[in-house]
Parts: C-alpha cells; structure tokens; sequence
C-alpha cells in the first residue's frame, strides 16, 4: 500500500469526531460551493459533492436545504479560504486550512495557538511544500475490484486504489477532482463522499511526551471554529 493508505489509517476516527463540528465544516462548505457556483447541484459540482459528504455525516437533509437557502441570501457573509503555515515543537511542520468571514481574528486566534504551545507561525509557503495535496473519493465496494478500478482510473489521475472497512478509497493529485468525479458519475458509481488532504511526503517520529506536545496545539487549532483541518508531520501511531 501507498502514502494515502497510511495516512488515511493514521487519521481514522482521531479528527472529525464531535458531530456539531462536522455539521458546522459542511455549513460553511455549502456557503462556499453555493456562492461560486449558484444552488443548484444538477449544474454545481462542488455543491454536489458536498451534499455527498453531509450525507456520510448524517447530517440531516432540512439542515442542508436550510444552509443552501441561507447561502443564497445576499447577506450571508461568504467565506475566504486561508492556508496557515508553521511549526510546532520537535520541529513538525503543521498546515492549516480555514475558512474565515473575518481574517484578521482567524490570524490573531492562529497565531496565538502557536505562541502559547511554543510553535512558530511560518510565512507563505514555508512549509506547505512538505505535503502532496490530494483529491480522495470514497465508492461502496459491491464487489468491485480496487486493482482492476486503479488501472482503469490511472488515466483520469488516480494514483491510489484500496479497500477498507467502509468501502473504496481512490486518492489522485488535488487537481484530478473534477475529472474523476465525472468519470464516477458517469459510470453510475454512486459518490459516498469526496475531499481534499494534504499528505505528509515525510513524517517524524516523536516520543511519547513530545507527542503529548504536538497534539496540544493541533487540539487548540482543531477548536477553533474557523479552522477546517490540521495537517502535520508527525508520524501517527
């Protein structure tokens, strides 16, 4: 198995875990998708896909259609995008994706996780150039072979095919989404979820008290409501 696999056992089930949280992330997705594209899924792929990942949230369908009928109000602020870089302690390297109404607090609140967990906030590109970033779709298995699909796929970007317990995983390069979600979809493979990561291209081993370091300052970032994922580079257990 590839980087994506390992990387997506070292994540299982550690982050996205309290529900209102994952409801709030998919909210501010849909306001996004909406604002770009307009309410209509049929004619909005990004829309479409998010709709797919509130679905494997369960989140519920009157939440969805109230987040797209508010997104659609002029008023309803939209949300910017910004990436955060820096280091945490043991010199792991940390990515921080948001999405902010309001980027002056979103700075303020970042760079004060890392001054109080003794990190350093990093300039533009200081470390996002240690991560791959990736597109990934998550398909039901019904007896499909993930090495057969792989091979039929590579021309359309994957990179990474595998099963696990809740279906298969197809990871490609961040650009690839587009063309792989038409493929599926073309091929009447139903969607359960997609997404983007960043994948550490090297990760650190710490000891136990040097992890219990890291995760202090992922946990504080992870808080935050404006804060979409944290990315790093240690390595998981």
């Amino acid at each position: 198995m590839g980087r994506a696999f390992e990387f997506r056992k070292g994540r299982k089930m550690k982050r996205w875990s309290a529900m209102a949280k994952a409801f709030t992330r998919i909210g501010k997705d849909i306001v996004m998708a909406v604002k770009e594209g307009g309410p209509n899924p049929e004619a909005n792929s990004r829309l479409r896909a998010v709709i797919q990942n509130s679905k494997a949230a369960n989140m519920p369908k009157e939440n969805v259609e109230r987040a797209i009928k508010k997104a659609t109000d002029k008023d309803t602020a939209n949300y910017k995008e910004v990436l955060f870089e820096g280091y945490a302690p043991h010199g792991i390297a940390i990515l921080v994706e948001t999405a902010t109404d309001n980027n002056n607090r979103t700075v303020a609140n970042v760079r004060s996780y890392f001054n109080k967990c003794n990190g350093t906030m990093g300039t533009q590109g200081s470390v996002e150039f240690m991560f791959d970033h990736t597109c990934n779709f998550r398909i039901p298995a019904n007896g499909i072979d993930p090495e057969e699909l792989e091979l039929e796929l590579i021309d359309f970007g994957a990179e990474e095919v595998f099963e696990d317990e809740d279906g298969i995983l197809i990871y490609a390069p961040f650009n690839s989404f587009g063309t792989i979600q038409k493929e599926l979809e073309s091929r009447g493979l139903e969607i359960l979820s997609s997404g983007f990561e960043r994948i550490p291209q090297i990760t650190k081993a710490l000891t136990e008290a040097e992890v219990a370091d890291v995760e202090k300052l992922i946990e504080k970032l992870e808080e935050d409501d404006d804060v979409m994922n944290v990315y790093h580079t240690m390595e998981e257990a």
